[in-house]
């Protein structure tokens, strides 16, 4: 056996970069406590909290429209994988997150996408996974954009907008076919 076969290969760690928006981020100081282009390592039974409480949460907003625990995310492996996945729940009772286009309403969870956009209020966070073999570790990465996420990458709507103009609007309305004769177009 040669020395490079016994030489301990270092695994890679999984990583969420997470890309971070809000319009009022430099008059209010709302990301002071979050250090940018900084991997932090953490342990991968970790469930990471984000929020106004800094008692709970390991990355908070200091803004008083957050709620005190927003939301988190959580590493599981799934059955037929062997890399990482992150679930992200919803801790808000206050305000949907939406991710991508599916609204999560208070304790709804769901697995984050490899790349996706994640909003509440007036945050916008492009999430995007790199993969890594750790089961161990895994890291995130924050960057800031000083311009809206929404609009910069064309990420909304994917799917074509309901007649009636919004997705939430849709959901409160009669959903029923309406009849028409041939000439009502």
């Amino acid at each position: 056996m040669s020395n490079f076969e016994d030489a301990d290969t270092e695994e890679t760690v999984t990583c969420l970069q997470m890309t971070v928006y809000h319009p009022g981020h430099q008059q209010n100081g709302i990301f002071q406590s979050i250090r940018f282009f900084n991997r932090e390592k953490l342990p991968s039974n970790e469930v990471v909290k984000f929020g106004r409480n800094s008692n709970t949460c390991h990355y908070t907003f200091k803004d008083k429209q957050v709620s005190r625990v927003q939301f988190s995310l959580q590493l599981f492996k799934k059955f037929d994988s062997s890399v990482l996945s992150f679930e992200i729940k919803n801790m808000s009772k206050k305000t949907k997150l939406i991710v991508d286009n599916k609204e999560l309403g208070y304790l709804n969870k769901m697995d984050l996408p490899h790349k996706c956009l994640v909003r509440f209020g007036d945050y916008q966070f492009l999430m995007e996974k790199e993969d890594g073999e750790s089961l161990q570790f895994f890291e995130i990465e924050f960057s800031l954009s000083t311009r809206p996420l929404l609009q910069e990458n064309n990420w909304l709507p994917q799917k074509h907008i309901p007649e009636c103009g919004s997705y939430s609007s849709c959901s409160t309305q009669n959903n029923s076919p309406i009849e028409m004769g041939e000439n009502e177009w």
